[in-house]
């Protein structure tokens, strides 16, 4: 049984954290959240899943309240003496398992695991991204890959991980 991914992600954290990103949001924030929603766009017509970023709202003025969609991709501000963190910690006490949370801040990530959520640091799921634009533009033909699979599976006496780990590792290969 196939469960449904919902990606919750640190937006300012994940466009930081990204070369590409990052230079963009030094010239001008809206610039950054523009593109990275861009990326995001892209990588849903490729992956279908949920996808929610989350950006602290504290300076910006509600010009469309706390929530907006923008072709499928959720976008959340924070609001009211509440920080993004605190939006994503939230939703994923509410979704636990469903919910994979994109942050590489220490915090954030440890509230969501302890919640029963997979996380994946930006850069890992900025790499997962790339991937899978490079394989749609490669014609997607990974089912017929020969040769070098990235891996980081050691040879050496195989230890099974355990069933929360497993069901973690399923989710982030799913992306």
């Amino acid at each position: 049984m196939a469960m449904a991914i919902h990606l919750i992600i640190d937006g300012y954290n994940l466009i930081r954290q990204s070369p590409e990103l990052s230079g963009m949001d030094r010239q001008d924030l809206q610039l950054g959240r523009e593109a990275l929603v861009d990326m995001l766009v892209a990588y849903k017509k490729l992956k279908p899943h949920k996808i929610t970023v989350v950006f602290d709202g504290t300076a910006e003025p509600s010009l469309y309240g706390s929530r907006d969609r923008i072709r499928g991709i959720a976008i959340r501000y924070s609001q009211g003496g509440e920080s993004a963190d605190d939006v994503i910690r939230r939703m994923a006490r509410r979704e636990k398992a469903k919910a994979l949370v994109v942050s590489s801040d220490r915090e954030v990530m440890s509230a969501a695991e302890s919640a029963g959520a997979t996380v994946l640091d930006s850069a890992a799921f900025e790499e997962k991204i790339a991937m899978a634009r490079y394989l749609a533009i490669k014609g997607g033909e990974e089912t017929v890959s020969s040769g070098w699979v990235p891996t980081t599976h050691k040879k050496g006496p195989s230890r099974r991980l355990p069933k929360r780990k497993r069901r973690a590792r399923a989710r982030v290969e799913k992306l």
